[in-house]
């Protein structure tokens, strides 16, 4: 990316979280009336990363790589306030101590991939510290379009183009209809992600949805996530695919907010190799 930013102005300071023990909701309603038992959130996951779709897996808002926590409300506050998408983050403890992951969802818990060959070693209960910076991130010639959950890292990862003096362009994978997006429009967009309504099955495939992958770069149009999450007309929001499907009724993979703008001064292209897995280098 060739857009200014006000990086050099940034804070970067160090928060901690633990790899949390897995949660299970108990007997999960599907949409038909049944109900079911199924992994997913917290713990940590050796064989989902950003890359792999977000549907398909036999869990419920499966949440890839470790999941860390804070036990501490107010420290675990400042852990998801403070953290962008992008940021490095260090194993303090354990047997993996010394190896580096790096953010790419927060939901309930902050969202750290790493290694295969470091996630082998990685015990419940070790610490993580993050490198946070981004808070603050601003596009300097662009000050009306809001960057949300971005680290440096990431914005200058991305293959933004300047079109004018108000508009950029992105490239994303998909175009979600606001009238899918579900769970999470009542929820600070600066803390939490919002999940889109997967339910309808034969929707989801005819719009191409149902391939989404975890990490994949979205726009929803006619949403302004600037101070909350809600229809108007002309704006358009860029969001991150953090978390996987789930069988409940208006809850589905999490779509967590990068950039918005409350009128239409961001462009996008298709392009389905949008994705932070490639953007990041995560993969190899």
């Amino acid at each position: 990316m060739d857009l200014k930013t006000n990086r050099g102005q940034l804070v970067e300071m160090a928060v901690v979280g633990y790899v949390s023990q897995p949660t299970v909701r108990g007997y999960i309603p599907e949409a038909g009336g049944r109900a079911r038992i199924l992994p997913g959130m917290s713990g940590m996951i050796y064989n989902a990363r950003v890359g792999d779709p977000a549907f398909g897996w036999a869990a419920d808002h499966l949440e890839p790589g470790a999941s860390i926590a804070h036990p501490n409300l107010d420290a675990d506050y400042a852990m998801h306030y403070l953290t962008c998408m992008g940021n490095r983050a260090v194993i303090m403890s354990g047997l993996a101590r010394g190896s580096e992951g790096i953010v790419t969802g927060e939901h309930a818990r902050l969202l750290v991939d790493f290694p295969p060959d470091v996630a082998e070693l990685i015990n419940v209960g070790d610490a993580v510290q993050i490198r946070t910076i981004g808070q603050g991130l601003q596009l300097t010639d662009y000050p009306h379009i809001m960057l949300k959950k971005c680290s440096p890292q990431l914005i200058e990862s991305l293959p933004i183009e300047a079109v004018d003096e108000r508009t950029i362009r992105v490239r994303v994978t998909m175009e979600l209809p606001i009238q899918i997006m579900g769970s999470g429009a009542e929820l600070n967009p600066d803390f939490v992600d919002q999940d889109l309504m997967s339910g309808d099955r034969a929707l989801m495939a005819d719009l191409g949805i149902d391939q989404m992958k975890l990490g994949d770069l979205v726009v929803i149009n006619n949403a302004d996530h600037r101070y909350g999450r809600g229809y108007k007309p002309g704006a358009v929001t860029i969001g991150l695919c953090i978390h996987g499907d789930s069988i409940m009724t208006g809850h589905g993979p999490g779509i967590l907010t990068l950039m918005t703008c409350a009128e239409p001064c961001i462009e996008w292209v298709i392009d389905p190799t949008a994705n932070i897995a490639n953007y990041l280098q995560i993969r190899g």
